[in-house]
């Protein structure tokens, strides 16, 4: 009997205060849904409100747009006018410009035949620059090559001493 009372009181010890804890929980967890459910109401009564609210924007928009496109279709007929206006006074100046790129063709090939000219002279430059340069780095490389020669000296003289002595 004894063993069954320790039993019964460890019991009680370890799971009566998790169920206390767990009765507290559940009546947060009540209280907390209660309000959720009372935002949820107010929730759906402000969306049934904006529905209503975009449905009269949506009629008040239809009619707008509506009157937009009949002053649209007004002004493309304008413009349609304009336009074909404009594209006569295009080809005219088309025409002109043809004209002028004629003139401006003849003038180019002229000025094409003096580029071609000047560019020759160039290249012929560039060769006569080209073996110049070889020239200096010959002279550059050769003084380069007389002072490495003259520090090998000094340094095979300085090992045949350390080797002599």
């Amino acid at each position: 009997m004894e063993i069954m009372e320790s039993i019964r009181a460890v019991i009680k010890e370890l799971i009566l205060p998790d169920l206390d804890r767990i009765k507290e929980e559940s009546r947060e967890i009540k209280s907390i849904l209660t309000l959720t459910n009372k935002r949820l109401d107010d929730v759906n009564l402000h969306l049934a409100d904006q529905s209503r609210r975009i449905d009269a924007v949506r009629k008040d928009l239809t009619e707008r747009i509506d009157e937009t496109n009949r002053r649209i279709d007004a002004v493309r007929e304008d413009l349609t006018a304009r336009i074909d206006e404009t594209n006569n006074r295009i080809n005219e100046t088309n025409k002109r410009i043809d004209e002028t790129n004629k003139r401006i063709d003849a003038v180019g090939d002229a000025l094409a035949a003096r580029v071609n000219e000047i560019n020759s002279r160039i290249d012929k430059t560039n060769e006569h620059l080209g073996h110049l340069y070889e020239v200096i780095v010959r002279r550059e490389e050769h003084f380069l090559l007389t002072d490495r020669v003259v520090n090998l000296e000094r340094e095979v003289a300085s090992i045949k001493e350390k080797l002599a002595a």
